[in-house]
């Protein structure tokens, strides 16, 4: 038997269909490389357009289909990930419009968009995302909904009245869908992981070399926020550790292979403790930061030797740390012969006019390491400058930097330091992590960009030990202790650029809400939600239980609601019982099988009211005769009408 002939689209319905789509398709695109996300909206526009004329050709279809493919591996490469599977779903519904010509068809292609705005959060789960998920859910059921009146052939109804019967959905599985997500037993840890993504966040990573941070440094969205409980560490305290590298081969520095299997080193804290806690933003890597030194590592994260912070997992969601840190009050008396070893390393044949001046540094200074420091301090203070668009380095990258550029970032002044410290016999690592934060008054947190990424060393000295040297911040200090109130210095509040500021504050500090509110919503705070009601802590056979117990009560009152619907769905019906709800407020009402005129008799009998029975008489006729009554003015005086106020005999 043959299937039955999709009824063509009408050209309002294919309209809406294709907004519909459209808006699905934003969120997924706005996560996606730039250059990608609109080579992916122009095709589906072109095609869009095209297929409005009429059905593209098969081999044009598939040439479209392998030039974005194309377009994908030249963006993404060949490895899998998240963002990949995504770009293809995008890839896909831009291409779908091109069989857009029956109702089926629109269904479909509505079907598919709806799986966008929903893989975008694998991608982000801010507030932006959803807020744009949900617009596009919506809009979706609005064509749903136009769709089922054309198929039907029935008028289509305003605007106002689609959005009310779309909003009754929505409030129908709103009750569920918080039940869900409230009291539904969240696990520690998921079933699975998550896939990394093909091209990665900027972020810390453990491998440092020439021109891998101008991205990073350029990029100023918030890479962690902080709260702090108690004291907040001064500005050159502010240093964020993150992964330390000791092992250089002439280019790029790492961090040494075994330093994550032994424990850290035997440090005395000072007295000095600063206790907060970080919100991490998603990267897809590993690396934590903490102030120095990191008491102790949170669950879920390991303190590797040189006291770094390291996540079990991927960072692919946000997280949230707590942390208590202190400054060293005391280091051991000596490096172990194989760390001294590591802290002194350097490849064979590189950088001779280095190792030359720091061999005579030294046969000035004695054993005075500190000395040798100090001059080296002085000399990038009085001779060096600090810029980002300093040329990448040759072979002889540290000799370049120091005796003929004198121009650089972090990246450049903390390699060639440890370099030139190593030369002098001075044990010496480089730290990466971020410096600096700034202060968002609305929520008394402070706000870490991925901009501050920042590079500095350690030296060991003599009965100190492991010493922060900066040499960025003796030629830059604006760099790495800037804070908003020196940027608003002078300016009387009403400047374009301070409300600026002030007006991104507001932004981040609603961001932070939804972090707070949504995406920290974890195992551990549902398990402590009754609190405020007495209940202590709620188990998981516990959580279930009450999420049955709301599940079916909710579904039972959805049941209800689209029972009454049902049978209420006549306009006409519906204002006749609402007159009959106003004479039950009076001891009026109708019995269940009463016959409306009989009913409105024995009303008038009680409290004349000619009104009504002429009511029900135009009610009956056009209720079961269905001729001869003015339905709109009917609906009018049924709405309008009142119980008299004649006293009942």
């Amino acid at each position: 038997m043959a299937e039955p002939t999709s009824p063509a689209l009408r050209r309002s319905a294919h309209g809406w269909t294709l907004a519909s789509a459209a808006l699905g398709l934003v969120p997924l695109l706005l996560q996606l490389p730039g250059l990608l996300a609109a080579i992916i909206a122009l095709v589906a526009a072109v095609t869009a357009l095209a297929a409005r004329q009429r059905v593209l050709p098969a081999a044009l279809r598939l040439l479209l289909v392998l030039g974005m493919l194309a377009a994908i591996y030249w963006q993404m490469g060949a490895r899998p990930g998240r963002d990949t599977g995504c770009a293809l779903l995008a890839a896909m519904l831009a291409l779908k419009s091109s069989e857009l010509r029956s109702l089926r068809d629109a269904r479909s292609l509505l079907g598919f968009a709806l799986f966008a705005p929903f893989a975008a959060f694998l991608l982000d789960q801010g507030p932006l995302t959803m807020g744009l998920a949900m617009l596009a859910a919506l809009t979706a059921l609005l064509a749903l909904q136009r769709l089922a009146h054309a198929e039907g052939q029935a008028p289509t109804p305003r605007l106002g009245g689609q959005l009310r019967g779309v909003g009754r959905l929505v409030a129908l599985g709103l009750p569920l869908a918080l039940a869900g997500f409230w009291l539904f037993p969240r696990l520690s840890e998921p079933l699975w992981g998550i896939p990394d993504r093909a091209v990665g966040k900027p972020g810390l990573s453990d491998r440092m070399e020439p021109g891998q941070w101008l991205d990073l440094m350029a990029d100023d969205t918030p890479a962690l926020r902080v709260q702090f409980f108690g004291a907040v560490p001064a500005p050159d305290q502010r240093y964020w550790r993150g992964p330390v590298m000791t092992r250089f081969d002439g280019r790029a520095w790492t961090q040494e292979r075994h330093a994550r299997q032994r424990p850290p080193a035997a440090v005395t804290p000072a007295a000095l403790r600063w206790d907060y806690q970080i919100d991490y933003e998603p990267t897809d890597r590993r690396q934590l930061v903490a102030l120095d030194l990191p008491l102790q590592a949170p669950p879920g994260s390991e303190l590797d030797a040189d006291h770094s912070l390291r996540s079990r997992a991927p960072l692919s969601a946000l997280t949230r740390w707590r942390l208590q840190s202190a400054p060293a009050s005391r280091y051991r008396d000596a490096l172990q012969p194989f760390e001294r070893q590591q802290a002194l390393q350097l490849p064979q044949g590189f950088n001779p006019r280095t190792a030359t001046l720091a061999r005579q540094w030294r046969a000035e200074a004695g054993n005075n390491d500190a000395l040798i420091v100090a001059r080296a301090l002085d000399w990038i203070r009085a001779r060096f400058a600090y810029s980002l668009t300093t040329p990448l380095p040759g072979r002889d990258g540290v000799d370049e930097f120091l005796f003929d550029q004198q121009v650089g970032f972090c990246e450049h002044f903390s390699s060639a330091f440890v370099v030139l410290m190593r030369n002098a016999g001075i044990p010496a690592r480089v730290v990466t992590g971020f410096a600096g934060g700034v202060r968002n008054p609305y929520g008394d947190y402070w706000v870490v960009r991925r901009m501050d990424a920042h590079a500095w060393t350690e030296v060991w000295l003599p009965e100190r030990g492991w010493v922060r040297v900066d040499p960025t911040a003796a030629v830059a200090p604006e760099r790495v202790y800037d804070t908003l109130e020196d940027r608003l210095q002078g300016n009387s509040g009403a400047t374009l650029q301070s409300r600026w500021l002030q007006l991104g504050q507001a932004s981040d500090w609603l961001r932070r809400g939804w972090n707070d509110l949504v995406l920290s919503f974890d195992a551990d705070r549902q398990q402590r939600m009754l609190r405020p009601l007495g209940i202590d802590k709620l188990e998981p056979t516990q959580l279930i239980a009450v999420f049955a117990v709301f599940a079916l009560a909710t579904l039972g009152w959805m049941g209800w609601l689209l029972a009454r619907g049902e049978r209420e769905r006549d306009p006409l019906l519906r204002a006749w019982h609402r007159l009959g709800r106003r004479y039950a407020r009076l001891g009026l009402a109708r019995d269940s099988a009463e016959p409306a005129g009989r009913w409105a008799t024995r009303v008038h009998q009680q409290r004349p009211d000619p009104a009504l029975l002429s009511l029900s008489s135009r009610f009956v006729l056009a209720r079961y005769a269905g001729a001869g009554v003015d339905l709109t003015s009917l609906l009018r005086d049924l709405r309008r009408h009142r119980p008299s106020s004649g006293a009942s005999p």
